[in-house]
């Protein structure tokens, strides 16, 4: 019992130091902010844009890694469901981001904040200039106050829709993102509660990435809109913690989840970042 008790207050003490982050990427996966067809669920987005615009107010630098493009072309189109072919995704892609920008744009403006959208591909973090320009126009954005909003270029980007280099529902752009502007804090917002145990209850903290590896058997696909999973989550919190930075991985239509997180509240699974 004392061992446990202790486990406790280290944990709390972990979460004590995430309200000092001061510059945090928020990944927003595809089925937070959509429905089962595709369409935008218009009141999970007003509910996650009002917690970013409060912490934006309060000093934080925020950085919004977006899914819910290419299911958004799919609800627009009128497609009964995710097609395969890497032109039709395309198609979707471009007709959904449209529709995704729209909305953010309309619903940050009624908090009196500016966003910027910011399309990658894999190349844009292989190539050294790329990279720098990505990294340049990004802190240039932040100095200004403008929250960038990011996604996968995937109008162009023929063989990251495809699965050998697929950035995953940006799971592993949001990674990216943390070494290019050496973010402090990464939150994933996903469909379930941070890492489950073999009994399904959730980990609240864990201090080696290695462990949770253990508790996922595989990485099986949620399949429909999302092309995510849990083990994709935890290879992009494996590439933060390299980088020192912390990770939390939580329900992301649990009601102000994303306050919470960065509050230090026990929210979510908690994965350490390294010293460096």
């Amino acid at each position: 019992m004392m061992k446990r008790e202790n486990e406790i207050d280290a944990e709390s003490r972990y979460r004590e130091f995430l309200p000092e982050s001061r510059r945090v990427v928020v990944k927003i996966g595809t089925r937070v902010i959509e429905q089962k067809s595709g369409c935008p669920d218009l009141q999970s987005i007003k509910r996650l844009v009002k917690q970013v615009a409060e912490l934006h107010r309060q000093g934080y630098e925020i950085m919004m890694v977006s899914s819910g493009a290419i299911g958004a072309g799919v609800d627009a189109l009128g497609m009964k469901k995710r097609p395969t072919l890497v032109p039709d995704l395309q198609m979707c892609a471009a007709v959904g981001q449209a529709r995704l920008m729209a909305q953010y744009e309309q619903l940050f403006l009624e908090e009196g904040i500016i966003i910027g959208q910011v399309l990658l591909t894999h190349s844009d973090f292989l190539h050294r200039l790329r990279f720098a320009n990505a990294k340049r126009t990004m802190e240039h954005m932040l100095r200004h106050g403008v929250i960038p909003i990011i996604n996968e270029n995937d109008v162009v980007a023929d063989e990251e829709v495809k699965a050998s280099l697929s950035l995953g529902d940006n799971d592993y752009l949001a990674a990216l993102l943390v070494k290019l502007v050496r973010a402090d804090l990464l939150v994933i917002l996903s469909t379930v509660d941070g890492v489950l145990d073999a009994d399904g209850k959730r980990v609240s903290c864990i201090e080696n990435i290695n462990q949770a590896f253990k508790l996922v058997n595989r990485d099986a696909a949620d399949g429909g809109l999302s092309k995510g999973g849990m083990a994709s989550k935890l290879r992009a919190a494996q590439i933060a913690v390299r980088c020192g930075c912390v990770t939390v991985i939580a329900e992301g239509r649990a009601k102000n989840v994303l306050a919470d997180a960065v509050a230090g509240r026990d929210v979510g699974t908690l994965i350490l970042g390294s010293a460096i």
